[in-house]
């Protein structure tokens, strides 16, 4: 039977799965994302789908402690922080339905099962779950992410968690049914595993991943490729004992060791030919070309060696002629001191996102990025008094950083820290960022100590409150935690065009950036707070929601509704972010000449 593409006279989507095994937290989504970028670079288009096993219908409602940051497409789609990796490597725009979870594939086999869709059958994991698995997978692969109208020519899906599991055993079956009906040339499988090293013997033992690769065998998978991870390179003897026992050539097996930033892994990938054995299994050979990827070299070397491309530099010198308020100096590179304020700060990937824009912004600027860890409730008084130490040390690294970072978060923990350290930055002309709950701060934090209101707060933290600066989206659920914020991209209008952030983006009469929040600023009190100092430059298209402030007189005080590093691309920094790290070069540079001055002045 002739498949949908060619009916339609066009080559099918060929298809590469990323499985792992041994531990979970190998880098299956760095993995998957590099092979998109190595296929790509060879002149091919592609998409990527992740599928979670976990019931949960989307990450939304997840712990970022338990699963790491909560990933917004600009449809709205609350998903993985994985689909953010595609979406920087490939520079691509992914969808919700990109992001396949259990908990939305027995939805929608029960919303069939409801309908009488099954007409009266006893509904099985097999055959209906895998072959709304399957009719899923084909169905997303076809829509194309690239902005082109043709779908793309290779779909790479990463299967998340480790073989073995139990809740992903349909999955696993469903992908064994889409590879054997598709056909050798159209499915790439590659198993991602890891090699460790015991500290007593000192040898690279590859038995876990035979035992890996020996069960998913038995599932019905067999790999094409193997990708091995390890700290060191991979010594040829374990090479050819993986080939012997995993029945993979001992040229299909990649080893992916431990790199200083992870822009290299489609160089590894590159360099040991990994496009040619993918190419070669999906034959793919008359399509793709040779792999180009001379500026991703370089925006990996960039890193490495502080240096950046011309057009990179043109682009930033551009943006420093621009923006009038920040004083711009040609300096040698700097090692930036970023206090990053957080309640999640515990587990890095909850900001996973904001430290990947914050790097972006930093090799665009030919600065190296420190990211200050502080939590929240160590800088709170009671801290002072509970956790000594803690408190001291919190306080110390805040005084320290060269600017100030306020992320988003929910919830009322560390609320009172987070009002101290933008007081701090408002007080001290220190370059301060708010994102989502960071701008809200930077307002209850003005009601409090310029406007006098001392009850000012969020109806998030105090609903009885008087003086209710941040409030309740008057559209948002109150019962359903869910899916029922404002997401996705969302336009922003500049309400005064001089403003700093709009020179930041090139002057545009608006931008688009993507939102996650229950909470806006009470557009009652923007008067006051106008005339108090806090500018309020962007709104949405009714002029009732604020969108981002500025502080007047202070070298960089901007906090945006919105989360610009969703958008930001190792290529294309976001531009508060980078914003942020220019003011905050500047502010070392001119606290180094006042030191200096003050040295010279004693001798």
């Amino acid at each position: 039977m002739a498949s949908s593409a060619e009916e339609e006279g066009r080559a099918p989507t060929k298809y590469v799965l990323i499985t792992g095994g041994v531990v979970s937290g190998l880098g299956k989504g760095v993995t998957a994302s590099s092979v998109g970028v190595v296929l790509k670079s060879c002149g091919l288009r592609v998409t990527c789908i992740k599928i979670d096993p976990y019931l949960n219908t989307d990450a939304g409602t997840m712990s970022p402690f338990e699963h790491g940051e909560v990933f917004v497409l600009d449809d709205g789609g609350e998903v993985d922080l994985d689909l953010g990796n595609y979406e920087r490597f490939l520079d691509v725009t992914l969808t919700r339905e990109n992001n396949i979870t259990t908990g939305k594939i027995y939805q929608s086999v029960i919303e069939k099962e409801r309908k009488g869709d099954y007409l009266g059958k006893t509904v099985q994991v097999v055959p209906h779950v895998t072959d709304e698995i399957k009719q899923w997978i084909q169905s997303v692969s076809s829509v194309p992410v690239d902005g082109q109208t043709r779908p793309a020519d290779v779909c790479v899906i990463e299967l998340g968690g480790t073989v073995g599991d139990i809740e992903s055993m349909p999955f696993i079956e469903a992908l064994r049914q889409l590879s054997f009906s598709l056909g050798k040339d159209n499915f790439c499988l590659i198993h991602v595993s890891l090699v460790p090293v015991l500290g007593v013997v000192g040898e690279q033992k590859t038995k876990p991943t035979q035992h890996s690769v020996r069960e998913l065998r038995a599932l019905g998978l067999t790999p094409d490729l193997l990708a091995c991870r390890s700290a060191q390179p991979l010594i040829g003897s374990a090479k050819e004992k993986l080939s012997q026992f995993c029945h993979v050539p001992v040229e299909n097996i990649l080893n992916i060791h431990d790199v200083p930033n992870i822009w290299h892994v489609p160089l590894i990938l590159r360099n040991q030919k990994a496009h040619e054995a993918i190419i070669k299994q999906l034959n793919l050979s008359r399509s793709a070309a040779p792999p180009e990827l001379r500026d991703w070299t370089l925006m990996a070397e960039s890193y490495d060696n502080l240096s950046t491309s011309v057009s990179i530099v043109l682009q930033v010198l551009s943006l420093l002629i621009a923006c009038c308020k920040i004083k711009f100096t040609e300096y040698g590179s700097m090692q930036v001191k970023i206090a990053l304020v957080g309640k999640y700060t515990n587990l890095s990937d909850s900001y996973l996102s904001v430290v990947k824009a914050l790097l972006h912004a930093s090799v665009a600027c030919s600065q190296k990025p420190s990211i200050q860890w502080v939590s929240a409730s160590d800088l709170e008084d009671a801290a002072a008094a509970s956790a000594p130490d803690a408190h001291a040390k919190a306080w110390e690294t805040l005084k320290g950083s060269s600017c100030i970072l306020i992320p988003g978060g929910f919830g009322d923990r560390g609320i009172s820290g987070m009002i101290l350290a933008a007081k701090y930055a408002r007080e001290n002309k220190v370059p301060y960022l708010g994102i989502c709950l960071g701008m809200q701060i930077s307002v209850i934090e003005m009601s409090r100590h310029v406007l006098g209101l001392g009850n000012a707060d969020s109806e998030e933290f105090n609903t009885d409150t008087p003086d209710r600066v941040v409030m309740y989206m008057p559209e948002v659920s109150k019962t359903h935690m869910g899916n029922t914020m404002r997401l996705g991209c969302r336009r922003t209008f500049f309400r005064k065009p001089d403003c700093l952030t709009s020179k930041l983006y090139g002057n545009p009469p608006h931008v688009d950036e993507r939102h996650r929040h229950r909470y806006e600023v009470n557009p009652s009190f923007v008067p006051m707070l106008e005339n108090a100092g806090l500018q309020f430059v962007g709104c949405d298209e009714s002029g009732n929601r604020m969108e981002i402030v500025e502080l007047q007189d202070h070298p960089f005080y901007i906090g945006v509704q919105f989360h610009p590093e969703f958008k930001s691309r190792p290529r294309k920094p976001s531009p508060p972010f980078t914003g942020l790290i220019l003011a905050a070069t500047e502010r070392m540079r001119t606290l180094t000449n006042v030191s200096n001055g003050d040295a010279g002045a004693s001798e």
